[in-house]
């Protein structure tokens, strides 16, 4: 098509969400989840768990409480919540998902601008990447926003379409990688092409989102194939 930019200028930015996506971090959410409820008399199970994949916390926080009868403070239990995983993630190693550290490490190499794009709170955030930047030997991301840095959060557009605007990139032509149904949704809904990655929970093909099985059948030449091919459409 006319006008198309070649393939190896197609892919302006790639922007990552974290939990689920980068790094293993849902079986520390069942075990901080699990403690919130418990200390508050109730109990949290799998299947809750599953109906609050890829947050965002408030929502998270106010499942707890309908749980707990509705008379509870909901931003004491995402206080709670959000102290039990700082927790966790300042005493557990980075588990890195299959593939991740490989593909950060790949488009930090091609110098292509990174973005962290995650719905959980920054103090949280700040946690993990302690741990990312010993483990990859420097800063992995130009731009990290958190789930409480922008007006709305996933499942709106909104982080991706700011993360886009500071890296001063096009949103479409930013490749999202996503493992939740929430976060791929804000992907789509900013205009960028989303890879789904399930983690959890299935996803499926949609316009303007591929599905793999794993980060480890993704590389940046794959990257930006798909981007330039998105961008023709």
């Amino acid at each position: 098509m006319k006008g198309t930019p070649p393939v190896t200028d197609a892919l302006a930015a790639v922007l990552f969400d974290m939990d689920g996506l980068l790094v293993e971090t849902e079986s520390l959410w069942l075990i901080a989840e699990t403690r919130t409820m418990a200390a508050h008399g109730g109990s949290w199970s799998e299947a809750d768990q599953h109906a609050n994949l890829g947050g965002p916390l408030p929502k998270v926080a106010g499942y707890m409480n309908d749980q707990l009868g509705g008379d509870h403070s909901v931003d004491e239990l995402g206080a709670r919540l959000v102290a039990e995983m700082i927790e966790l993630l300042s005493t557990e190693p980075v588990h890195w998902q299959p593939g991740a550290r490989e593909l950060v490490n790949a488009v930090r190499a091609e110098g292509i601008p990174r973005a962290l794009v995650s719905a959980s709170y920054r103090v949280m955030i700040d946690a993990i990447l302690v741990g990312m930047t010993r483990d990859l030997g420097a800063d992995a991301f130009d731009v990290t926003i958190g789930g409480d840095e922008t007006p709305r959060t996933k499942p709106f557009p909104d982080p991706y379409l700011i993360a886009a605007e500071r890296l001063g990139v096009d949103i479409k032509s930013c490749v999202v990688l996503e493992d939740s149904e929430t976060g791929s949704r804000a992907g789509m809904a900013a205009g960028a092409l989303v890879v789904g990655v399930p983690s959890l929970i299935e996803l499926t093909e949609l316009p303007g989102r591929r599905i793999v099985r794993s980060l480890e059948h993704v590389d940046v030449p794959t990257l930006r194939a798909w981007s330039a091919e998105w961008i023709a459409d």
